[in-house]
């Protein structure tokens, strides 16, 4: 029996196991990087193990140190979570050869799946369809998907639609590859353009039985890492389902599967009878709750059960509802879904619970950060993830979007607006969801329209414009604005919402204060907050109301933040006056986000056309390209391979062309 168990990995899954763990009575072990030390899972652990330093390499990749920890602090098992070592079967021998209990399968199935290559003639053999492998592509095999043989989750992989493109996508998928997995290893085989991307779960007992859970869709990706996932798949028959079901089993049943585990396949999204392996993940996967939540089965426990050498009570269930699941991630979606950083002002989203146990209904959130925290620039973007449970799917989805839209989030930037975005369209509500879904740019932006914004800058501008009268210490009982002749109106400037600022203008008198430019705009009352001020409003024939709160936000840019019925806003407050240090040469690329630079494409005095990749920038576990933004001389290069720079740092400087 499991007395004390180390989770080997951070944030949410951290918390989730936890969370079994607490309910079945095991103690705990958390592991943290320095960076991730005030983080709310590591609070939540019984024993901390902490490890000096913050990239990976340093931390939750060195399985020595963490064994070593595990032993010194009396843990008797370790469970991997999901990433870093959870697919690494000299980490699983490791923790066996230390006298602990593996969490997860065994090392055995963990290498016949890990290699993509091999696993795939594996499965050929067993008679699942798969892919065939590309050696030598022409134009006729194009479009073709470069993916790494190890790991998962997006990393190492490239779509190329031009053999002249192949060497150095090629290259990029290797290099992002062997710095996420420690293996440039890659393959190439047919892209399928509009497929749906269906996954199995499965759970092998110590027995030999593999039952099947019921499968996932998880189609709606970006960057080929999944963003929504939902449970059952929608739109399939009864023989397509048994059909999938039945090569997760063989393919399970020909390594001798035990555990917890997912068979992903790549389905035909206008034939889902036509289905291809896509690869095995010997592990627990991100997306599990969905499954959780419609078969009523703790899958941590699970684990646990099976690794205790037991067989989890796990028939094949029947499967009751619906369930979604959104994953919040700091980036943005409008710039190439560059990931953000730095500390999240308010992280608040409504549910009913965390996870607890079998049976939550309702909204379910499982989060790895918390107001306060910092996001840093080491790790893996993603905040949280939205589960929704509901008798029907429209029910669920309904009840998904409820929750993001009450969200308030603010500090750092987020995928918020297309999740809305893309679970309000009409196609997904519909069940017409494929892989090319978001990356088509179909549901690419924010939910918020230019009208429905309007009401909300505005209420804004109401409020900078009550919280400067409110930091005035003389003539406080003037009227805000107001002037014996009027000359013009008091001004302020936003960004954060389209592409060039956003001015408003209000005016005062003895009769109060009307706001510009949305001619009816008019504020009703207006209430102090602990964090700044609520808006009652009347504007564009409907009244509402609007919660203002104010942030430190960038050196000379405060934060404002708008959270409302319509929507939310994230605005930064443009000074009046440009401070001279903030003015950069014309031309200049600046560092889109804190990271590391792997590949300096160009040197100085190259001539660069407009688009071509002058550097390329690691965060986050993957890889940017900062492009020329004009055809023109590179006139500057100020970093070289390898520097470490700040978000806004300038890169280097392309003279255009006149």
């Amino acid at each position: 029996m499991i007395e004390r168990l180390l989770v080997a990995n951070r944030g949410e899954i951290a918390s989730r196991v936890f969370a079994t763990c607490r309910r079945l009575g095991i103690q705990t072990v958390a592991v943290c990087s320095e960076a991730d030390a005030g983080l709310p899972y590591v609070a939540e652990a019984d024993f901390v193990l902490r490890l000096v330093g913050n990239s990976p390499a340093q931390t939750y990749l060195q399985g020595d140190l963490i064994i070593a920890g595990a032993r010194r602090l009396g843990a008797d098992a370790i469970h991997p979570g999901y990433g870093f070592l959870s697919e690494n079967p000299q980490f699983a021998r490791a923790v066996l050869d230390a006298g602990l209990t593996w969490v997860g399968p065994t090392p055995e199935a963990m290498e016949a799946m890990g290699d993509k290559i091999k696993a795939k003639a594996l499965m050929h053999a067993a008679g699942v369809p798969v892919l065939a492998n590309l050696t030598d592509v022409t134009v006729g095999d194009l479009p073709v998907l470069v993916k790494a043989s190890a790991g998962g989750g997006g990393r190492g992989m490239r779509v190329v639609t031009s053999l002249d493109d192949l060497p150095g996508e090629v290259a990029l998928a290797s290099a992002e590859a062997a710095s996420a997995f420690g293996d440039g290893t890659v393959f190439i085989e047919p892209y399928v353009a509009r497929a749906r991307h269906i996954e199995v779960q499965v759970v092998g007992d110590p027995d030999g039985f593999i039952v099947v859970l019921g499968e996932r869709d998880c189609s709606l990706q970006r960057r080929h890492q999944k963003v929504i996932e939902e449970a059952p798949a929608p739109g399939l028959s009864q023989a397509q389902r048994d059909a999938l079901h039945e090569a997760a089993r063989v393919a399970a049943a020909a390594i001798d599967y035990v555990g917890a585990g997912t068979v992903e396949f790549l389905v035909d999204a206008e034939d889902p009878s036509r289905f291809f392996f896509l690869e095995m993940n010997t592990r627990l996967q991100v997306e599990h709750p969905v499954t959780e939540a419609i078969t009523g089965h703790d899958l941590v426990a699970a684990q646990i059960e099976v690794a205790e050498g037991r067989s989890p009570d796990l028939d094949e269930p029947s499967v009751v509802g619906h369930a979604i699941e959104a994953r919040l991630y700091a980036e943005d979606p409008d710039s190439g879904y560059t990931p953000q950083s730095g500390r999240l002002d308010t992280f608040e989203v409504p549910h009913e619970s965390a996870f607890t146990g079998p049976g939550d209904f309702g909204v379910r959130l499982d989060a790895g950060f918390a107001t306060g925290a910092t996001v840093g620039t080491h790790y893996d973007a993603m905040l949280a993830k939205v589960i929704a449970w509901a008798p029907t799917r429209e029910q669920a989805v309904r009840r998904l979007v409820a929750a993001l839209r009450s969200a308030r989030l603010h500090g750092v930037s987020t995928n918020r607006g297309q999740l809305l975005a893309a679970l309000t369209d009409p196609r997904f509500r519909a069940g017409e969801v494929s892989t090319a879904f978001l990356e088509a740019g179909e549901s690419h932006g924010g939910a918020l329209t230019a009208g429905d914004a309007g009401p909300l800058l505005c209420a804004a501008t109401a409020a900078v414009a009550l919280d400067a009268g409110s930091r005035r210490t003389v003539q406080a009982g003037v009227p805000l604005g107001w002037r014996n002749v009027v000359s013009q109106p008091q001004q302020v400037r936003f960004t954060g919402f389209g592409e060039e600022p956003w001015l408003g203008e209000w005016l005062g008198g003895n009769t109060g204060w009307p706001v510009f430019p949305t001619a009816d705009f008019e504020v009703l009352g207006a209430t102090p907050t602990a964090r700044g001020w609520r808006i009652d409003y009347c504007g564009e024939g409907e009244s509402s109301y609007a919660e203002i709160a104010f942030g430190p936000g960038l050196p000379g840019h405060r934060a404002v933040y708008v959270d409302a019925p319509r929507g939310s806003l994230s605005l930064r407050e443009v000074p009046r006056f440009t401070d001279p240090a903030d003015i950069v040469e014309a031309g200049s690329l600046l560092a889109p986000m804190p990271g590391t630079v792997i590949e300096v494409a160009v040197t100085a005095g190259d001539r660069v056309e407009a688009g071509a990749k002058v550097l390329v920038m690691e965060a986050m576990k993957m890889q940017h390209t900062v492009a020329a933004p004009v055809s023109g001389t590179v006139t500057a290069i100020n970093v070289k391979q390898g520097q470490q720079v700040a978000s806004g740092e300038v890169l280097a400087v392309v003279e255009e062309e006149e």
